[in-house]
């Protein structure tokens, strides 16, 4: 058959499943004789219910054909890379077409008697219908695997090296969705398929489908089949998964019985399996014990990560033990076991300036700035010491703290700024405020009205006429003036307070 009459035949495919990419249109009847040209598929065609581009108005027939033509390599010489070629360069990103590449791939071998797709053909389709979540599709493709193996496999006794890596990428996509008997059925025909054992990887990727979607019960049975009978090594993240699912059910001294048989078994707890049993224990308001955990992971020699730091001061903080908390912080800090980076300290200060505890705020803020520098701090710390000090009549130290967060490179809120700068006013220290101003808008400040408003009405109460011009003629070209005559007023006002 010619190339031409080949690529003829194909819009006729698409015709007859072209209720496949537009929902509003049904199937045609089915044909008593199909012409030869299309390809004899066993297993049916579903509609593509999770695909984003079958909302798309379908391709016309002629646009394809005549995109095929123009792109697609001559059939006569077509081979498996060059197709796979042609659907990742042509097909994938193509805002028509990319709903037909399943299409194509079933075209292909069954229009062209002398065509077979190999492991690259098939480990593209399976991550293009894994990634596309066309679960459906990947189904029927899984199907069409096994009874069309792969090329390699012709003068080998050995199955293909691809093999695992093409049903791997197809279970992880049906255990996403919580499609767990797909993925049950994807992992046995690997289990049959696959030469020797197979890698804990794809064990682990189950086992965490099974306890993500609460089927604890089979996750243990998976674990008992890979150890016993598959004789596959578990590792780390293997047991980390059990763990994680002993958690979720509260089953705290199971989860500690798995921690204690990973170590049996040669295989070293990590943070994360620390983090998952001391999160546990919180969960149980078992703090001291968890605290406890915490304490022997360190003297195991693992250290602590962000989500530790977490899971720890923010919990207390979260039951109402703040003061806890700050000490336990303290004594890590000075142990030097808190991370460089990613932690930040603001929930515990908020948590103690609400409480009243300012001056533990102070020293907990000042010892995370000393050991581990600005990235530890946040704009939300400063300010919530910032109020705690102004509602403390404490204007000093709150002058302070803002010109260190300006010069830390932190821009502080208007709100927070406008009520320091309402109290300085309010007690003659307009200078002072208006110096902060200055400071913060080289950081990036943007000062709004009722910034400006204050400080004019600040400098006209005491009697500053030019300070509080220079500072009205900034609002002016700011734009915060509406009119001439309430810039009139600010200026009389100015100049009354002077009289």
């Amino acid at each position: 058959m010619s190339s031409k009459r080949l690529l003829k035949s194909l819009p006729s495919l698409i015709a007859k499943h072209k209720h496949l990419v537009d929902p509003t249109s049904s199937p045609p009847p089915p044909s008593p004789s199909p012409p030869a040209s299309l390809p004899s598929i066993s297993l049916p065609f579903l509609p593509l219910h999770s695909l984003p581009l079958s909302s798309l108005p379908p391709a016309s027939h002629s646009s394809l054909s005549h995109y095929l033509s123009l792109h697609l390599p001559s059939l006569s010489s077509l081979t498996p890379s060059k197709f796979t070629h042609f659907l990742r360069r042509h097909i994938r990103y193509h805002p028509k077409f990319s709903p037909y590449d399943f299409h194509l791939f079933m075209w292909a071998p069954s229009s062209l008697p002398s065509f077979r797709h190999d492991h690259h053909s098939y480990l593209y389709m399976s991550q293009s219908l894994s990634f596309s979540s066309r679960l459906s599709h990947l189904r029927i493709f899984l199907s069409h695997l096994k009874l069309n193996p792969c090329p390699c496999t012709d003068f080998s006794i050995f199955s293909c090296p691809f093999l695992e890596q093409i049903y791997h990428t197809a279970i992880l996509a049906f255990c996403r969705a919580g499609w767990l008997e797909d993925a049950d059925m994807a992992f046995l025909d690997l289990c049959r398929s696959v030469d020797g054992k197979l890698g804990s990887s794809v064990y682990n990727v189950l086992l965490h489908a099974y306890v993500h979607w609460g089927k604890h019960d089979k996750a243990l049975q998976l674990f008992d089949k890979m150890l016993k009978r598959d004789f596959v090594r578990p590792d780390t993240y293997t047991f980390n998964i059990i763990i994680d699912g002993c958690s979720r059910k509260g089953d705290i001294h199971s989860a500690l019985d798995w921690l204690r048989k990973m170590k049996d078994m040669g295989c070293e707890p990590n943070v994360v399996s620390f983090n998952t049993i001391i999160s546990c224990f919180f969960r149980k308001k078992r703090f001291k014990e968890g605290i406890g955990v915490a304490r022997e992971m360190l003297d195991l020699g693992c250290k602590f990560s962000m989500v530790t730091c977490e899971i720890l001061i923010n919990g207390l903080c979260y039951n109402g033990r703040t003061k806890e908390a700050a000490d336990l912080l303290i004594e890590l800090l000075h142990s030097d076991s808190i991370p460089k980076e990613g932690f930040n300290c603001h929930l515990l200060v908020e948590s103690l300036c609400q409480e009243g505890g300012i001056e533990k705020a102070l020293h907990v803020f000042d010892l995370m700035s000393e050991k581990r520098g600005s990235s530890s701090l946040s704009v939300v710390s400063y300010i919530a010491l910032i109020e705690e000090l102004r509602r403390s009549g404490r204007l000093n130290d709150a002058c302070k703290l803002m010109e260190s967060m300006v010069k830390e490179g932190f821009t502080p809120d208007s709100i927070t700024t406008n009520c320091l700068f309402e109290d300085l006013c309010d007690l003659g220290r307009t200078l002072d405020a208006n110096q902060l101003r200055l400071m913060a808008l080289e950081k990036g400040f943007e000062p709004d009205g009722v910034t400006f408003s204050i400080i004019v009405r600040g400098f006209a109460k005491e009697g500053r006429t030019k300070e509080g011009k220079t500072v009205l003629d900034e609002m002016l070209d700011a734009g915060f003036i509406p009119n001439i005559t309430t810039y009139n007023r600010f200026l009389d006002d100015l100049h009354k307070r002077n009289g």
